[in-house]
């Protein structure tokens, strides 16, 4: 067991070490630096992804590929502990407040934890170019995404079907602006759970988490209302990358040069841009986050092409 620990910690030292020296290799900028621009970064990326409410990890990954002399499959495997610590912090609150129900979550983590770690191993399998390419149609397509979506706040759906029926899934939330308790129910769940396979492999592949594909699906699809999608969504994501995140760091694919920066950055961003959210026109963060996503995924996009 103690030869086992050392031969993984001269693993992470070495891998550290290429990591260290990949960034000190660009010309004229020492290796602290990166780490101290990857702190700032996140901070800034934690802002804005909570006045844009969007998951931390879909701006991180394609941004810090774009700009940071780090291997891509580092910042995958960083971009699932970002997406996990935001989770985190996030879900013991919405599930003590009914925000979000573990009788929806089990179900779909399951399917989504298991196709997550296939997307893992196929992330880390596929070439760098060919990942990038995808990555940068996958962004653009978000950013789409974001701009012609409309998700419902009490959505009108038909009788459940007999999985959610027999699963009993549903509860009620109190909603302060009506003063009344809102109860709610899901229905298309087999259509969900096939759909939350495809989201699972998405999420382990590129390592951006999935709330950007979980929200649409929950809201639009199974009938939940945008509160429950929010808040099944983001305890959804504590479990599903959890799964993929093991396989990036059994293969010696998350350095701590790079993960701790981004976490705590994007930590104490995402509560800044919470207590600034009061504040904040939610259109025009919109429109930056559309912005940032069409112009990280064209770019990552070039790069795997060779023309950028």
């Amino acid at each position: 067991m103690i030869g086992n620990f050392f031969m993984y910690a001269s693993s992470l030292f070495t891998s550290t070490n290429l990591a260290v020296a990949q960034a000190a290799g660009t010309p004229g900028v020492p290796w602290w630096v990166w780490p101290l621009a990857l702190l700032f970064s996140t901070f800034l990326i934690g802002i804005v992804a909570a006045l844009a409410g969007v998951g931390g990890s879909v701006l991180y990954v394609p941004i810090v590929s774009s700009f940071f002399p780090f291997n891509f499959d580092f910042i995958r495997g960083s971009g699932l502990f970002v997406a996990l610590a935001c989770s985190l912090s996030a879900a013991p609150k919405l599930l003590k407040s009914n925000l979000a129900s573990l009788r929806l979550v089990i179900p779909l983590a399951v399917i989504a934890s298991a196709s997550s770690i296939v997307g893992a191993f196929l992330g880390l399998s596929l070439p760098q170019s060919i990942l990038k390419i995808l990555l940068g149609l996958l962004i653009t397509g978000i950013a789409m995404l974001f701009i012609f979506s409309k998700n419902s706040e009490f959505p009108k759906i038909g009788r459940p079907d007999a999985l959610a029926r027999y699963l009993n899934i549903g509860g009620a939330y109190f909603e302060p602006s009506s003063g009344k308790d809102v109860r709610w129910t899901v229905w298309r769940l087999p259509a969900g759970l096939v759909l939350f396979s495809g989201i699972g492999i998405i999420a382990g592949m590129f390592g951006i988490g999935a709330g950007w594909a979980n929200v649409p699906v929950l809201n639009l699809l199974l009938g939940a209302p945008l509160k429950i999608a929010v808040g099944t969504s983001m305890s959804l994501l504590a479990i599903t990358d959890t799964s993929a995140a093991w396989i990036y760091l059994n293969q010696g694919a998350v350095l701590p040069i790079i993960t701790i920066p981004s976490v705590i950055g994007i930590m104490v961003g995402s509560r800044v841009g919470v207590k600034i959210l009061n504040t904040a026109k939610p259109k025009s963060i919109r429109y930056i986050v559309i912005l940032m996503l069409l112009f990280a995924g064209l770019k990552s996009l070039l790069a795997g092409l060779g023309w950028g």
